[in-house]
């Protein structure tokens, strides 16, 4: 009987979620509503998760409850620790979800509100949470090595090195612009400021009260977090408020710089339990909260998306930026649905606190299904905005005109009516002096969420509340990439110096853990400082690369675990990951190659650099650098386009041999230990 029901009930789930699929796809002509979304996205992560998770967990990985976990065989109270499913869970979400899912899908939208939700669906349901679960698993049964070491160990010396350079120059990257991000997100926020401070002192006090004062209690830590936490918020508010308050927690852009780089080495340096777990985790309480909370807003309000499933844009025309839906609609969603930087923390901190190797699956396949969601709850933010209100916020001065009229007169010419009158009452609403040209995507999803929350939430009398709470909430979500980014290089950096000398490999030895974490706070601090002291320099020039790098990412990871399942003699299985890696190859070299040789400036590098060189001569200092930083882009895309290459053929050297037969594939795990978990809960 039992069984009945439950082919009943997912029978039921399972015409739900098509039924909205469908009328998401092929819905034209009136406005529909974002209930259709919110359906359809639920119906294909609970069958996802349900139905091809399990088939993974069980057909391909064959998970083993009985098996002891590193974090269990290696405790070392620092990086290797027993930790709780659930705030592993919240680790792992608040350090894999940071701008990506709430930036990208914004952008995106110039498309419509189609490309992105069918991106963000299928994404993640058949690639990102697969990429997170293998690696994750992957990771727990070496010892918790990290991507670059796996990658050297399965694929080779030359792929494993060539990987390496190519994922470290990548992570310094991504962890740059997350650090320019949340420098200018917090500059002239002390609300944001002050409760994104005091989230480390209530992660540092949860922590010693899991560890010391009543160790395991996570419901009681999880009720005393929450509590504080929502002080913090609104503490926040009421110093943003206070005149003397507010002056003490508004930073300039080179302190916060410096802040921002203390904390990165803290984080990195101190032992997990102490700050980075319980301070995930505790983000996590204000991510899924408020994601929560919006979806209750939508079910409330079930507003209209305004924005068309297609626009006049899919051209590649856009003034958001410049090029086609396919390949860039799925760099620009990167980790709403795959993202490489996922693949590093999969492989970095969180394997070294899973208890159980069971866990695994609800960690790394179910915590990106929930970053997927943010991704979605992002474009409704996004669609419910009348479009030529959103075109007005995220197209640059350059593309629409810097006077408000002139921008509102090209705006309503591509046929997305707005009016300067419209623009000021909505900034005035927002406690703005002006919306428009606030590039860049976050912007919009704070007025878009402002937008939900006021209507359901408090009325309009809120809305400029909600909006700079909005602003608090994409920095806090941004800055936990830091923080899990720079540990997870410091992995990576002693993996690699442990080959020249033993001791700086081991991760609990304290002069190696000190500097290492320098090195990587150095070396991408570097480029965050140089990119707050000069608009056109640093992270700033290094800026556009940031979609591609992190798919360029995920190819690598696809690439070390499609070899190690086919070492599992599970390749009649590998095209779990295999079409994904396919797929993510086409998208990423037709847009690294589009990024180098296009013609049209917008779009192209050295295009742009060539345009820039043929005006006046003599040119100024700052269209110098300009070219410069085009031509440094162009280089960059292609050096790790031939990287990623070299990775490929590697690993499809490897492939071929064992299937052929001529290559021997030994499975490098580290040996079976049964764990003493078991006994000790019985």
């Amino acid at each position: 009987m039992s069984r009945l029901l439950a082919i009943l009930g997912w029978g039921t789930v399972a015409v739900l979620g098509a039924v909205a699929v469908g009328t998401v796809a092929v819905h034209r002509g009136e406005p529909i509503n974002a209930l259709w979304l919110v359906v359809a996205a639920t119906c294909c992560y609970a069958l996802g998760y349900r139905f091809y998770s399990k088939f993974i967990a069980v057909k391909i990985l064959a998970l083993d409850g009985l098996r002891a976990t590193p974090a269990e065989r290696l405790e070392n109270g620092r990086d290797f620790l027993v930790t709780n499913k659930w705030v592993v869970f919240g680790h792992h979400f608040a350090a894999i979800a940071g701008p990506g899912p709430l930036v990208g899908p914004v952008l995106a939208a110039q498309f419509g509100y189609l490309p992105g939700t069918m991106w963000v669906l299928a994404g993640a349901v058949f690639a990102g949470c697969v990429q997170d679960f293998v690696i994750l698993l992957f990771s727990v049964r070496r010892d918790g090595k990290s991507l670059t070491e796996m990658a050297k160990d399965e694929i080779g010396r030359v792929g494993g090195f060539v990987a390496y350079v190519a994922v470290i120059a990548i992570l310094i990257i991504l962890l740059g612009v997350a650090a320019l991000i949340v420098v200018n997100a917090l500059k002239a926020s002390p609300w944001g400021t002050f409760t994104i401070a005091m989230t480390m002192p209530i992660a540092l006090l949860m922590g010693v009260y899991l560890r010391r004062i009543r160790p395991g209690k996570v419901v009681e830590v999880s009720a005393l977090g929450f509590v504080l936490v929502l002080a913090a918020i609104w503490g926040g508010q009421y110093v943003s408020q206070n005149p003397g308050l507010a002056r003490v927690f508004t930073f300039s852009a080179p302190t916060l710089a410096i802040l921002i780089m203390v904390y990165g080495f803290a984080a990195s340096a101190l032992p997990v339990w102490l700050l980075l777990a319980p301070r995930d985790y505790l983000s996590t309480f204000v991510k899924l909260g408020t994601i929560a909370l919006l979806a209750v807003g939508i079910v409330a309000l079930h507003p209209t998306l305004h924005m068309p499933a297609l626009t006049r844009f899919v051209d590649g025309t856009g003034p958001v930026f410049a090029g086609k839906i396919f390949p860039f609609a799925f760099i620009t969603i990167a980790c709403g649905a795959i993202s490489g930087f996922h693949a590093l923390v999969s492989s970095g901190t969180t394997p070294k606190m899973i208890a159980r190797e069971t866990e695994t699956r609800m960690v790394g396949y179910g915590a990106m299904m929930c970053e997927s969601a943010v991704a979605v709850m992002a474009i409704i933010a996004a669609c419910v905005m009348q479009p030529g209100v959103y075109f007005a916020i995220n197209s640059p001065a350059g593309i629409v005109g810097q006077a408000p009229a002139a921008a509102a007169a090209t705006i309503s010419s591509w046929g997305f009516p707005v009016t300067a009158a419209d623009m000021q009452a909505l900034a005035h609403a927002v406690g703005e002096q002006t919306l428009y040209n606030r590039t860049g995507g976050a912007p919009a999803f704070a007025v878009g969420m402002a937008h939900i929350f006021s209507h359901s939430l408090g009325g309009e009398t809120l809305m400029a509340l909600w909006y700079h709470f909005a602003i608090m909430f994409e920095a806090l979500f941004i800055l936990t990439i830091l923080d899990a980014g720079t540990r997870v290089a410091r992995f990576m950096v002693q993996d690699a110096l442990g080959h020249v000398y033993k001791p700086l490999g081991r991760t609990s030895w304290y002069p190696s853990i000190l500097g290492t974490s320098g090195l990587i706070v150095g070396a991408w601090g570097y480029f965050l400082w140089q990119g707050v002291k000069d608009p056109l320099g640093g992270i700033n020039s290094l800026w556009p690369l940031f979609g591609i790098s992190n798919q360029l990412l995920a190819t690598v990871a696809l690439c070390v675990a499609t070899t190690i399942i086919i070492k599992m003699h599970r390749a009649r299985y590998a095209a779990v990951t295999l079409v994904p890696l396919a797929w993510l190859v086409a998208v990423t070299f037709t847009a690294s190659w589009q990024k180098m040789f296009d013609p049209n400036p917008r779009v192209g590098f050295l295009a742009a650099a060539r345009a820039l060189a043929a005006g006046p001569i003599p040119m100024s200092g700052a269209t110098a650098r300009l070219i410069f930083n085009n031509r440094l882009d162009a280089a960059v895309t292609g050096v790790l386009v031939v990287m990623v290459t070299l990775v490929l053929v590697e690993s499809g050297r490897q492939w071929w041999g064992i299937l052929r037969g001529t290559r021997e594939a030994p499975v490098k795990e580290a040996a079976f230990v049964r764990t003493r978990l078991v006994e000790e809960q019985g």
